[in-house]
């Protein structure tokens, strides 16, 4: 072992040649294609705390402030008419779940030409 280390420190030095290139043009082709998937998931509860009562109608009898539970009457016998009622309480009023994936795809196409 001691050998071989005064033989590696007795060794001469070594000496790094240049390179030189001996090409005078050339060109680089490049191609990248990249994909990109994003998938989006919303659940969205809605609450309400108050409650809501609605009425609407045509050819209906209406008082100025409805209350659930009125009889409500119709303006004309035999005519056509129509009725709506909404009564809403607390609780959950509206719930969306939307789930949607996006696709992107990039292509790219590069070429560099080179002289000396």
């Amino acid at each position: 072992m001691k050998r071989l280390l005064i033989l590696l420190l007795l060794s001469s030095p070594v000496q790094a040649a240049s390179v030189i290139p001996t090409f005078t043009t050339g060109t680089v082709n490049s191609e990248t294609t990249t994909r990109t998937e994003v998938t989006e998931v919303i659940n969205m509860v809605e609450y309400s705390n108050a409650t809501s009562y609605t009425v609407s109608g045509a050819n209906i009898n209406i008082p100025s402030t409805p209350t659930p539970g009125t009889n409500y009457t119709i303006n004309t016998q035999g005519a056509a008419f129509q009725f709506s009622e909404t009564l809403m309480t607390p609780g959950i009023s509206k719930v969306t779940d939307v789930t949607r994936t996006t696709v992107t795809d990039s292509f790219t196409t590069s070429i560099s030409v080179f002289t000396q």
